[in-house]
């Protein structure tokens, strides 16, 4: 079901200026929702899995999640030199979604594989097939995904549209891995072999869904094509250097990270809180759902508005939103269905921009190549991914420090009954935690200034263009 009217168009700077129908946007959307039925378990369940049923102190996993973030993310970068230099008869982006799909499948089976040994073998082995799975396999399918959007078409609106998609489509992910784990794992057992057979499951559905990108999802930019008609070659120096005075880059960065960090201190945080303050664990998956199909909802109703006010507005009001529905839970935090309301209004906040910041962040693209002559597209989703993934890993670290210090002993060990200073602790990252990144995403939208500029931006291009440079 390839859109064969775009895709039979040569790879040249001009066919860039494409429309995208429905299906392809899709697929798009599926190559995300691929990586976030593993992403998802990795920031939300992980850390559970190995304190409750392995047995490995909390501040062990955090400490592996800290160290495997640097190494993640600057394989990123890494991976982002490697697509802008890869050549191949699917281009430079796409291949990589088919080529990692096998291995990423595989590690994401063996971090929920741990052998039943010693504490140090326990560590050796998370830390090393977490960044198989992560730095290597995640980062080489992630960052082309990103990059592939800027290099299926130059039009500013149907990078959105792709960005809204795969926003949309990204959560179902979530779903099928997060909200469903925990009652497959109970049904099947509820013991750590439990925990394997249920991924097994999930890595089947994620290998069909990336499948379904790579035939569906082609390449019509060509930047090789403009840097020969411009006369420039590759300069990984000046590639970086066009990048780091980007300061639109900076800007979608730390958005792009606010999403990330708000995931993982509610995945990792909300289970904790549902299982020893409202004393049930399976409320996690429900909350979670509930927010999962909001953003959903939320994603698909952003284009409306946005098309009206525009990405950075739209995006604004809904991150106030967000500070304003994670603060009334204040109001009444031991309220099970309270927390559903205050969740319904922060999710409806944080959808605009959990949508469109792929979109902003292509038109960041544009306006490097305006600004210093240079396309580096998958260097700037490269570096971008390998900002969020440190500052993840921080967060991760910093929420199993903070546990490990309020005295938070897992049920595996006895702590069937946390002390009244652990159970302060899970509230108050839950609480406030949450309210400090959306505040984050308020201060940065209201400094940023791209969608004004981005009609001149893509008129001048067009004219360069015309005129063979870049």
């Amino acid at each position: 079901m390839s859109d064969n009217k775009h895709t039979a168009a040569p790879v040249t700077q001009s066919s860039g200026e494409v429309k995208i129908n429905t299906w392809t946007r899709m697929s798009y959307g599926f190559g995300d929702t691929a990586c976030n039925i593993v992403f998802g378990m990795i920031t939300a369940l992980l850390t559970l899995f190995y304190t409750d049923y392995v047995g490995i102190p909390v501040a062990t996993v955090g400490l592996v999640m800290l160290i495997s973030r640097f190494f993640d993310g600057t394989s990123d970068v890494i991976m982002g030199f490697i697509v802008q230099r890869t050549k191949s008869r699917w281009g430079k982006a796409r291949p990589w979604i088919l080529w990692m799909s096998v291995p990423y499948c595989v590690s994401a089976v063996m971090l929920f594989t741990v052998p039943q040994t010693n504490l140090t073998l326990q560590f050796w082995y998370i830390f090393i097939v977490y960044n198989l799975c992560t730095t290597v396999c995640y980062t080489a399918i992630n960052v082309p995904l990103g990059t592939l959007s800027t290099l299926m078409t130059k039009v500013s609106h149907e990078r959105d549209m792709l960005s809204v998609f795969r926003m949309a489509l990204s959560p179902i992910g979530k779903i099928i891995s997060v909200t469903f784990t925990l009652p497959v794992v109970k049904l099947l057992g509820n013991t750590t072999a439990a925990w394997y057979k249920a991924m097994i499951i999930w890595v089947v559905i994620a290998f069909v869904l990336l499948l379904i990108c790579f035939i569906n999802c082609k390449e019509t930019v060509s930047d090789e094509a403009m840097e020969a008609a411009a006369g420039q070659k590759r300069s990984a120096g000046k590639d970086v250097k066009a990048m780091l005075t980007n300061q639109y880059f900076w800007s979608t960065l730390i958005l792009w990270t606010v999403t990330c960090v708000h995931t993982t201190i509610v995945g990792t945080v909300l289970p904790y809180y549902c299982k020893y303050i409202f004393k049930n664990d399976t409320l996690y998956s429900f909350v979670y759902t509930e927010e999962i199909v909001l953003l959903i909802l939320g994603a698909i109703l952003t284009p409306v508005l946005m098309n009206k006010i525009g990405k950075r507005n739209v995006s604004l009001i809904g991150a106030i939103v967000a500070v304003i529905g994670q603060s009334l839970f204040l109001l009444n935090p031991q309220s099970f269905s309270w927390l559903c309301v205050c969740t319904l209004i922060r999710s409806l906040g944080q959808a605009p921009l959990t949508a469109t910041v792929f979109g902003m962040m292509g038109d960041t693209v544009d306006f490097g190549q305006w600004k210093s002559h240079r396309r580096t597209e998958s260097l700037i989703f490269g570096a971008g991914s390998m900002g969020f993934k440190i500052g993840t890993g921080l967060t991760s670290f910093v929420v199993s420090a903070l546990l490990a210090a309020a005295g938070y002993v897992s049920s595996s060990s006895g702590g069937h009954e946390q002390s009244a200073r652990a159970l302060s602790m899970v509230s108050n990252i839950f609480i406030y935690g949450t309210i400090l990144v959306w505040v984050v995403a308020v201060i940065v939208l209201l400094m940023y200034k791209l969608d004004k500029k981005m009609p001149q931006i893509s008129a001048e291009l067009k004219e360069r263009e015309a005129n063979g440079s870049m």
